[in-house]
């Protein structure tokens, strides 16, 4: 391990801890894990380190107790940390409002910030809060470093990110579009440009990361100037348990007539909608399977999936005017052939066609799956977040 680039990148969920030691001039992992069901009685641990993988099924009461478990787990099974030279601890945060356009270390006044904001993610800012604040106890000699979701949209102009509604709703209540995948974004976006052989400010791109949450961002000279995710990231594509885009009308309507309050129909749109509402089941590989057996519901879904898709990559398109590449990220992004087909299919007339051969064979590498002739590239590009938050944390601490 390199003594002047490792950093141990921290992603606390509300029952959960993500954990991984990234050497962040190369992205390799040296070890890394996840402690699971915190707080429910029967947690447990996997640690993956030089010695292979290590799995163990133990009580978890705390944010605490769980990132003392990975420190045991480093000492036992590798890599040491002693050893490892750290140069800060990076820490993934949900949202940032508007406050934070780039990486900051952490500190009082940024914790108390952070706490602001709780209101704009309460599933996920207090768990990240209280992943900060273990972190701090447990290393205090270390620099600690926040890392954004949603920083890389704060180059969104006015006119994307401000809603038409009451003005004092923005500027009292703080409702506009924030957008949210920014790290993973922030990461492809580098990587597509140096597939390119292009400066990154010379790069027009239309990136859609695809997984269980799934979100469009057009990209110019390395900026944001368009997201899916809005106030919240229910907003925009179809997504495994999200509904994405409805008429904002339906909240509506289905109190009036079923009685349903806000709690049950933020719970269906949030939880129950999505390619669960459509077939039944929020795991893509269950819908190909489903749709390959002749179900409708599957077919349904995967057809509603695709055009919602579609329809982003032509509305980005022409919000750019022009676009270098499309690039698929994510776990449906990265591994899925039909979905990049489907989705691309009949845009040929702007300069956009997949290579069928290219688009089917199987790789975990980044490639670029467009035809010879193709004017925009379509790249598929595997995502690396923990890599991305080891980068600016070391940038900043450095």
């Amino acid at each position: 391990m390199s003594g002047d680039s490792t950093v141990l990148v921290l992603n606390a969920g509300s029952s959960s801890l993500k954990y991984s030691l990234v050497d962040a001039t190369s992205g390799k992992a040296f070890g890394s894990g996840l402690v699971e069901r915190i707080g429910e009685g029967s947690g447990s641990l996997h640690h993956e380190g030089p010695a292979g993988r290590h799995e163990e099924d133990r009580s978890v009461d705390s944010h605490e107790d769980a990132l003392r478990l990975a420190l045991q787990a480093f000492e036992e099974h590798g890599p040491s940390l002693d050893d490892a030279g750290l140069i800060a601890v990076g820490h993934r945060v949900v949202h940032g409002g508007d406050r934070f356009s780039e990486p900051a270390l952490v500190d009082d006044g940024l914790l108390a910030t952070v706490e602001e904001l709780v209101p704009l993610a309460p599933l996920h800012n207090p768990a990240n809060l209280e992943g900060m604040r273990v972190a701090l106890r447990l290393f205090p000699d270390v620099p600690h470093v926040a890392v954004f979701d949603t920083a890389f949209h704060q180059t969104l102009p006015p006119h994307a990110y401000t809603y038409a509604v009451p003005r004092e709703w923005a500027e009292e209540h703080h409702i506009r579009r924030y957008g949210f995948h920014g790290t993973s974004v922030s990461f492809v976006v580098g990587r597509a440009a140096e597939m390119l052989g292009k400066p990154v400010e010379e790069c027009r791109f239309v990136v859609m990361h695809l997984g269980n949450g799934a979100s469009v961002t057009a990209v110019d000279g390395g900026c944001s100037v368009e997201t899916s995710m809005g106030f919240t990231p229910l907003e925009g594509l179809v997504m495994g348990t999200r509904s994405g885009d409805v008429d904002p009308a339906l909240p509506g309507h289905l109190n009036r007539h079923l009685g349903w309050d806000v709690v049950d129909v933020d719970r269906a749109l949030n939880r129950d909608s999505g390619l669960k509402g459509l077939c039944g089941s929020n795991d893509f590989r269950t819908l190909l399977q489903k749709r390959a057996e002749g179900d409708e519901g599957a077919d349904l879904a995967f057809d509603v999936y695709c055009h919602r898709l579609r329809k982003y990559v032509g509305s980005y398109y022409a919000v750019l005017g022009t676009v270098d590449a499309l690039v698929f990220t994510g776990g449906v992004g990265e591994k899925s052939p039909e979905v990049r087909a489907a989705a691309l299919a009949g845009l040929e007339r702007l300069g956009i066609e997949v290579d069928e051969e290219r688009n089917a064979a199987q790789s975990s590498a980044a490639r670029d799956v467009a035809t010879d002739d193709a004017e925009v590239r379509v790249l598929v590009v595997p995502t690396d977040e923990e890599w991305e938050i080891a980068r600016q944390a070391a940038a900043l601490a450095r």
